[in-house]
């Protein structure tokens, strides 16, 4: 298993269905904070239900389709970030996090994004990454303007979460922008992790 350094005693690492009860736990501690605006608690209640979500990832993995990722923290587990969506025939992606609130406000899932978006560019030549977020989502939104990503529109009231309908925005960013933008920020140039 490999493990990717997000410096600041934090690494990226694959989340696998052997890990359930970890990422359970971690879910229990982030429940109301994290489902605000993703449903992944909702999916995640119990542990057939949270290793059946894991598995999920592992067959996406396994088919190309997409990828998931943990968060560690001093050796905790504390969010994530993933591929919902991988098409490497399409060149296109769908990247999202989430994370505790304990680790909030690090920078933690930009530099996590910033990894696999990297990855997804350049090593498997996908040309569009998206980030689809709800408008009230105002942090993952921040998240997406740190990553260099461009606003591409909003659809209206498109997505029912907890009974509400909700504008999703779609953010996105092209692999030249990308290039360009890692060109400006060579490796050890200081960014803005707000």
């Amino acid at each position: 298993m490999f493990a990717t350094s997000l410096g600041d005693g934090a690494e990226l690492r694959p989340l696998e269905p052997w890990q359930a009860e970890e990422f359970l736990a971690h879910m229990d501690r982030g429940r109301a904070f994290i489902g605000q605006h993703v449903g992944l608690p909702d999916a995640t209640p119990d542990l057939d239900s949270t290793r059946n979500w894991l598995q999920s990832y592992a067959d996406k993995t396994a088919a190309d389709a997409g990828r998931l990722y943990g968060i560690w923290l001093d050796g905790l587990l504390v969010g994530g970030v993933l591929f919902r969506v991988f098409d490497a025939n399409a060149e296109t992606c769908e990247a999202g996090c989430w994370l505790e609130p304990a680790a909030a406000g690090r920078g933690l899932v930009t530099r996590a994004a910033r990894v696999i978006i990297d990855w997804a560019i350049e090593e498997r030549g996908i040309h569009r990454v998206e980030w689809m977020v709800s408008s009230k989502n105002t942090p993952s939104i921040n998240v997406a303007k740190r990553l260099g990503m461009s606003r591409d529109g909003v659809q209206r009231e498109s997505s029912r979460y907890r009974g509400v309908r909700q504008d999703i925005e779609i953010w996105s960013v092209l692999a030249p922008e990308w290039r360009a933008a890692r060109s400006a920020h060579p490796a050890g140039t200081p960014r803005t992790e707000a």
